[in-house]
């Protein structure tokens, strides 16, 4: 039952007191929440000097015109031009937050102050008050000095601190928007330290030292009895256990929001969102956690980008060896399967269209490369002119280079004819040892292959640009792949390539199936 109650009255606080999804809280319920806490002040100070300090009284005939004329008239102009005038002009100086204009440096400094100026003004207001009527009633007899310079005194602390912290709470929509628009030159607020030291010490703190000293006023005085001096303390205990809690609960709510706001963002990049941004609105150490946390995001953001970029440029498998290990110049022998592809007539292309349809074409010669290439986890060694060198088993090995190396010659040649048939090509294959590694100097060096098997590529792709279906493989390529692409080729003649001493022996893919025939067709016409 009790735990019961506890989550209805946290649910209730959380409904009616926190802001929710940045908007602002309205004037009259900031006014209201401030004069009813003074209110509440004003019954305490009544119960202080009549029930709980009953003598001197403050209803003896020569001071009887003080009570029931001045004070009235006291607590009026203090709710009217004190709490509800002064308090309208502060919060009017935070109209910017509903206008479309850049904040100013003085809106600014407004929004982080304008907590600790409604905590002033009942300061102020209870200050005057203990001046006022203890002059008052102490023209008449000094006995009443002591009384009310402690109950305002009492009183007017407490609540001060009371409404600094109603009012943090309910004005986190425009410091949100101030800290947006920049880190102030200064704190303005207390830190996380001094806030829970202050809910405790101006809401615990102050009504204990009252009781202490209600207690030793009677002992020293002895001008109240055993009931009064009972009263005293439990109305100053019962003020404590209100005014502390709710201070307490307040700073703890202010301090749990942005906690959980954090806790919760890092949960989201843990799972992969990097777009999350947090809303600074905490003047204190946690705002400095919330702007850590978006600057961390955005660190990691960059970090994708350029993680994107450098495997768009060296290619996903390299960039992922790169980060994995320490970079070092020289290379390994790798057993590859190596592709070269290179457009029929590119010069032709480039001065026979206009440069915009030239890129565009290239565009989507290259994209169906990358597509076919990425489907295969090959690697796109690099882009040399209107060609292209693509490698399978380096960095990352594969489990049948050569197989892929094939299937992809298909697929690219396929879909070029059906897809850009303008951009006609030559794609040769073979396979082999080569040195693959990083060449150049430690300031600027790639990775790439060298070796017989990368000549041998890319003299079969300027043979095969004489052939019907723009594709040759070497024999040694096609007999070490799996069984079901060996049925995809057909062995052929023995040429000697140029440049090679050897004779190497060609194989072409068999003819197409009926329902390529028709897109093959397109790529037939090659010179």
């Amino acid at each position: 039952m009790e735990w019961a109650c506890i989550m209805t009255a946290r649910m209730w606080f959380h409904n009616v007191f926190v802001p929710r999804d940045n908007k602002p809280i309205t004037r009259p319920v900031l006014l209201g929440v401030v004069t009813m806490a003074n209110l509440m002040g004003i019954g305490v100070v009544l119960l202080l000097v009549t029930v709980a300090i009953p003598a001197p009284n403050v209803f003896d005939p020569h001071v009887v015109w003080i009570s029931e004329e001045v004070v009235p008239l006291y607590v009026a102009a203090s709710i009217g031009l004190g709490w509800v005038w002064v308090t309208k002009r502060i919060l009017d100086q935070l109209r910017w937050k509903n206008d479309d204009r850049p904040l100013t440096a003085k809106d600014q400094r407004n929004a982080f102050l304008a907590p600790w100026r409604l905590a002033l003004v009942p300061m102020v207001l209870w200050t005057i008050g203990a001046v006022l009527f203890a002059l008052l009633y102490g023209s008449v007899s000094p006995g009443y000095i002591p009384k009310f310079v402690f109950g305002f005194s009492f009183s007017g602390i407490v609540l001060s601190v009371s409404c600094y912290f109603f009012a943090e709470l309910m004005l986190r929509p425009a410091a949100a928007v101030a800290l947006e628009a920049g880190r102030p030159a200064r704190r303005l607020s207390p830190g996380v330290m001094g806030r829970a030291t202050a809910s405790w010490l101006f809401g615990s703190g102050v009504p204990l030292i009252a009781i202490i000293l209600a207690v030793a006023f009677a002992l020293l005085e002895r001008n109240m009895n055993v009931t009064e001096l009972g009263a005293a303390v439990l109305l100053l205990t019962m003020t404590a256990f209100v005014f502390g809690l709710a201070s307490n609960l307040i700073a703890a709510w202010l301090t749990a929001t942005s906690v959980r706001d954090v806790h919760s963002a890092l949960q989201r990049v843990e799972a992969g969102d990097l777009e999350c941004q947090l809303e600074v609105f905490d003047g204190t150490e946690l705002g400095e956690l919330q702007r850590g946390f978006n600057a961390m995001v955005e660190g990691l953001r960059q970090r994708e980008r350029i993680r994107d970029l450098f495997g768009r440029h060296v290619g996903r498998d390299v960039a992922a060896a790169a980060e994995g290990q320490q970079i070092e110049l020289g290379g390994e022998e790798r057993y590859v399967a190596v592709l070269f592809v290179d457009i029929i007539g590119s010069t032709r292309l480039v001065t026979a269209r206009p440069a915009a349809e030239v890129v565009r074409l290239l565009n989507c010669f290259f994209a169906v490369i990358v597509e076919e290439v990425g489907r295969r986890h090959g690697l796109i060694n690099k882009f040399q002119g209107d060609g292209t060198l693509v490698v399978f088993g380096a960095p990352a090995g594969v489990c049948s280079p050569e197989t892929d190396a094939l299937a992809t010659a298909r697929a690219i040649a396929h879909r070029l004819a059906a897809e850009v048939p303008e951009c006609q090509a030559g794609i040769g294959v073979a396979a082999g040892i080569v040195l693959a590694g990083n060449v150049g100097a430690y300031e600027r060096f790639e990775y790439t292959v060298i070796g017989e098997p990368v000549n041998i590529a890319a003299r079969l792709c300027e043979l095969a640009k004489t052939e019907p279906h723009g594709i040759l493989a070497s024999a040694q390529i096609v007999q070490a792949s799996e069984p079901y692409e060996q049925t995809m080729w057909d062995l052929g003649r023995q040429v000697v390539l140029r440049g090679h001493g050897k004779r190497t022996r060609l194989a072409r893919p068999r003819r197409a199936p009926h329902d390529r025939v028709a897109a093959l067709c397109a790529g037939t016409n090659r010179k």
